[in-house]
């Protein structure tokens, strides 16, 4: 059974940084492609970054520059580093993971900007 827990969301004024954390379990972390995807009220779920498992990256333009995404093999988890967060980046954050024909995604964590 794959499972995705999320963290290391919260309050955090304009400006400001939070790094996300993600830790799998029930697959070969280290072969997955990983990824983080939001969702802000009233929105589209809409993909923010990647890595592959061999460390090549994509980020949605709407954050590149100011997210960077990176991995842990050895301790299966994958992080989400947020710099210079606007309002706009107010939004549930998910770890996803496709393995075959199905996508596994984290609960999710919340993470607000706000002055």
């Amino acid at each position: 059974q794959v499972q995705l827990v999320e963290s290391g969301g919260g309050l955090v004024q304009p400006g400001g940084s939070l790094r996300l954390s993600c830790i799998a379990s029930g697959t070969i972390f280290s072969s997955r492609t990983m990824g983080w995807s939001r969702q802000a009220p009233g929105k589209q779920r809409e993909l923010v970054a990647t890595i592959t498992s061999g460390g090549s990256t994509f980020f949605a333009q709407s954050v590149k520059g100011r997210f960077t995404i990176s991995r842990d093999n050895a301790e299966n988890t994958v992080y989400l580093q947020l710099n210079s967060l606007k309002p706009e980046d107010t939004a549930v954050y998910y770890c996803n993971v496709r393995i075959g024909a199905l996508v596994y995604w984290g609960q999710g964590t919340q993470v607000t900007v706000s002055s």
